[in-house]
């Protein structure tokens, strides 16, 4: 995602869990709740959210549950977490969108 135009900057970390600065270790237990996560931060200006998204649904397989590539576990889902209510209805959106190229279910979390 850094490398797209309009990124201004990126933050791995985890998203979504019920503890309080969980550590690797302890995400990896899928006792946290926890998804690992990539926050974007963007110039509206040069690319918009609908973009990013078209950009995002090209890296991961939103049909699988708890994996991305080998990686296996609740804390490898796909989600698209936002900040900004008024982000959740372009992102519902482009998940619909993303559904209609799809054979399975789109089983990506879409929350704040």
């Amino acid at each position: 995602m850094s490398r797209i135009p309009g990124v201004t900057g990126t933050e791995v970390g985890y998203a979504n869990g019920h503890t309080e600065n969980p550590t690797y270790e302890e995400v990896c237990t899928q006792t946290t709740g926890h998804a690992e996560a990539c926050r974007v931060t963007y110039d509206e200006n040069r690319i918009p959210l609908e973009e990013l998204l078209r950009k995002y649904w090209l890296v991961v397989d939103p049909t699988v549950k708890d994996r991305q590539g080998h990686d296996r576990g609740n804390q490898y889902r796909t989600g698209i977490y936002y900040t900004d209510e008024a982000d959740a209805p372009i992102i519902r959106k482009s998940a619909e969108e993303e559904q209609k190229k799809q054979d399975r279910p789109v089983v990506t979390e879409i929350e704040p």
